[in-house]
C-alpha cells in the first residue's frame, strides 16, 4: 500500500504542476501531506504494529527534520541571497555592457546563442555542482535572452541538458554513489562510459542547435540576424545605474564564482557576504539599501518557499517509507524472463526514475537490489550501475522535484516548473537513450 501511495503522490504532484491546477509550492505541500496522512494507517513499526496517531504526529518531524526542510535550509538561504546579490548587480547595470560585448562576439543569431549556452554550461559544470552551474550561467545569459526575445524555457532547457550529461563525470554525485553502492573504484565504473558521454555531449550540442533554429524561425529570422536595439530605461532605473562601479562589480562576481568553486565555503555563506559587499559598494545609503531589498524580496521569498516546500515533500516521502516501498515494488514487477535485459531496462527507467527517487534512495536502495537480481541471471552488476548513471539524477536531475537545483534553475530563469519539465524531459530522456545505445554498442553496458 505504501508503494501505491508513493507512486500516486508523484503522479498527482506532476499532474497538478504540469496542468497548472496547483502552484508548485501548493502541490509540493498539499499532495504529500494528504498521502502521508493516509500512509499513517498502513506504516507499521518494528514490532509490526500500526500506531496511526503516532504516525500522523510524526509527519511534522518528517517535514522539518534533517530529511525534509533541514536538508534544504542552507540552500534556501543561498537562494535568497543569490537572488538579492544578482538583483543588486542588475539594478546597477553591471550586465548591460556584458550583453553588448556578447552580441559583438556571437551576434544576435539564436543558433549561436544556444550553442554558446550549452558550451558554457558544460565548462562550468566541470565542478559537478548543479547549483553553481545554474547560479553562474542563468544570471549571465538571461538578460541576453530577454533582450532578443528568446524563450526563457530555451535557456533553462539548454543549460539543463548540458549540466545533466556533465553530471555523469566521475566526481559527480550519482557516479560516486553508484561506485560506492557497487563496491568498485569509480574509474572502473566510469572509464568505459567516456565515449558514450562524449557522444551525449555532442547530442546536447545538436539539440541546442535545433532549439536555436526553432527560436530563429519563431522570431522570423531565417535568413537574417536579429537587429537588437537596447530598450530605454525609465528614470527610476537609470538613477540606479552605477557605471563607474562596473569593474568593481565584475570583480565581485568573479570573486564569488572563485569562492563557489575553490574556497570550500558553503554557497550560502558566499552569497551572504557577496550580497553585503555589492549592496555597500553600489548603494551605501541605508534607505536605498532597504529599497533594493524590498524590490527583490518578492522573487526571493517565492523561490525560497518553493524550495522549502520541496524539502517537505522529500521528508514525507522518505519518513513514511513510501520511497523504500516504491523501490521494492519496481524490482518485484520485472519478470524473471527479462533478467538478462536488466541493463537495458535500468537504462530506460533511469532518467524517469529521477522524478521518483532522490539519488541516495536509488543508488543505495534500488541499485543494489537491481544489480543482485541481474547477477543471478549472469548479468554484471557493474553494467546495471553504468546504465543507471546515464540517467538517474544525471540527465534527470535538472527536472526532478526531488532536487533543490531544479527549483534554483527554474527560479533564476523565471520559468514555470511544469513548462520546464514538458520541454526538457523528452530531450533529457533522448540523451539517455542515445548514450545507452552507444554504451551497448561499445560494450560499456553488457547484456
Amino acid at each position: 500500500m505504501l508503494a501505491i501511495l508513493g507512486f500516486a503522490t508523484v503522479i498527482l504532484l506532476l499532474a497538478a504542476v504540469m496542468t497548472k491546477k496547483l502552484s508548485p509550492t501548493a502541490a509540493l505541500i498539499a499532495v504529500p501531506v494528504v498521502t502521508g496522512t493516509i500512509a499513517a494507517f498502513f506504516k507499521a513499526d518494528e514490532a509490526g504494529a500500526v500506531n496511526v496517531a503516532a504516525n500522523i504526529k510524526a509527519l511534522s518531524s518528517y517535514i522539518t527534520g534533517s530529511g525534509g526542510i533541514g536538508s534544504v535550509a542552507a540552500t534556501g538561504v543561498m537562494f535568497i541571497f543569490s537572488i538579492l546579490f544578482f538583483g543588486v548587480l542588475t539594478d546597477a547595470g553591471t550586465f548591460r555592457p556584458i550583453i553588448s560585448g556578447i552580441l559583438r562576439i556571437i551576434g544576435c543569431d539564436p543558433v549561436k546563442i544556444t550553442l554558446g549556452t550549452a558550451v558554457l554550461a558544460m565548462i562550468v559544470h566541470l565542478d559537478g555542482s548543479g547549483a553553481v552551474t545554474f547560479l553562474i550561467c542563468i544570471p549571465a545569459l538571461l538578460p541576453l535572452y530577454d533582450a532578443l526575445h528568446m524563450k526563457r524555457t530555451t535557456l533553462a532547457t539548454t543549460v539543463a541538458m548540458a549540466a545533466g550529461v556533465m553530471n555523469i563525470m566521475p566526481w559527480g554525485g550519482p557516479t560516486i554513489r553508484a561506485a560506492a553502492a557497487m563496491g568498485v573504484d569509480v574509474m572502473v565504473l566510469f572509464g568505459p562510459l567516456i565515449v558514450p558521454v562524449v557522444i551525449g555531449l555532442i547530442a546536447v550540442l545538436v539539440f541546442a542547435f535545433l532549439l536555436g533554429k526553432a527560436e530563429k524561425k519563431r522570431l522570423g529570422t531565417q535568413s537574417a540576424e536579429i537587429v537588437y536595439t537596447e530598450e530605454p530605461l525609465s528614470e527610476e532605473a537609470a538613477a540606479l545605474l552605477r557605471p563607474e562601479r562596473f569593474r568593481l562589480n565584475i570583480l565581485l562576481i568573479v570573486a564569488a564564482i572563485i569562492a563557489l568553486l575553490f574556497s570550500g565555503f558553503a554557497p550560502a555563506a558566499v552569497f551572504m557576504i557577496a550580497f553585503v559587499l555589492a549592496m555597500t559598494v553600489n548603494y551605501p545609503d541605508p534607505a536605498m539599501q532597504t529599497q533594493r531589498v524590498n524590490a527583490h524580496a518578492k522573487e526571493a521569498l517565492m523561490m525560497a518557499s518553493v524550495l522549502f516546500a520541496a524539502g517537505a515533500f522529500t521528508g514525507i516521502m522518505k519518513g513514511t517509507g513510501m520511497i523504500s516501498a516504491m523501490a521494492g515494488a519496481l524490482v518485484a514487477v520485472i519478470p524473471q524472463s527479462l533478467g538478462r535485459f536488466f541493463p537495458v531496462i535500468t537504462g530506460l527507467v533511469a532518467m524517469p526514475s529521477s522524478l521518483l527517487f532522490d539519488p541516495d534512495s536509488f543508488y543505495y536502495g534500488v541499485l543494489p537490489v537491481l544489480s543482485a537480481t541481474a547477477e543471478s541471471f549472469g548479468v554484471s552488476g557493474v553494467s546495471i550501475a553504468r546504465a543507471a548513471v546515464l540517467g538517474q539524477m544525471t540527465t534527470g536531475f535538472p527536472v526532478s522535484p526531488l532536487t533543490a537545483a531544479t527549483f534554483l534553475l527554474t527560479g533564476l530563469s523565471g520559468v514555470d516548473l511544469g513548462e520546464h519539465q514538458k520541454k526538457t524531459i523528452p530531450l533529457a530522456f533522448s540523451l539517455t537513450v542515445i548514450m545507452l545505445i552507444a554504451a551497448l554498442l561499445l560494450g560499456a553496458v553488457e547484456l
